[in-house]
């Protein structure tokens, strides 16, 4: 089995900045693309940011320039550093994995977390 545990959520004032963490733990030989998604009060989850096996990231419109997303392949993790940040941008985080195998040949689809509050808020 593999999981994946995020940390670094908390409560944060306008313009402060976090740092969210996410570990994939199991017999990991290797992880496609990782990503942050967040899910407001009363809405959709939606992805926040991507990055690929090989480096390449995206982000959504909103958090442009103000969120970086991270991985180092090495030690199967994630980060999402987060700047400038907005009450807007209060949710919970959840990290996903696309696909993620194994060294006995089990691959796992579309791996979550169990979410990290970020609450910004004066």
């Amino acid at each position: 089995q593999v999981q994946l545990v995020e940390s670094g959520g908390g409560l944060v004032q306008p313009g402060g900045s976090l740092r969210l963490s996410c570990t994939a733990s199991g017999s990991i030989f290797r992880i496609n693309a990782m990503g942050w998604y967040r899910q407001a009060a009363g809405k959709q989850r939606e992805l926040v940011a991507r990055v690929t096996s090989d480096g390449s990231t995206n982000y959504t419109d909103s958090v442009k320039g103000r969120f970086t997303i991270s991985r180092d392949n090495a030690k199967n993790t994630v980060n999402l550093q987060m700047i400038s940040l907005k009450p807007e941008d209060t949710a919970v985080y959840y990290c996903n994995a696309d696909s993620i195998l194994d060294y006995f040949g089990v691959r796992y689809f579309d791996r979550w977390g169990q979410g990290t509050l970020v609450t910004v808020s004066s």
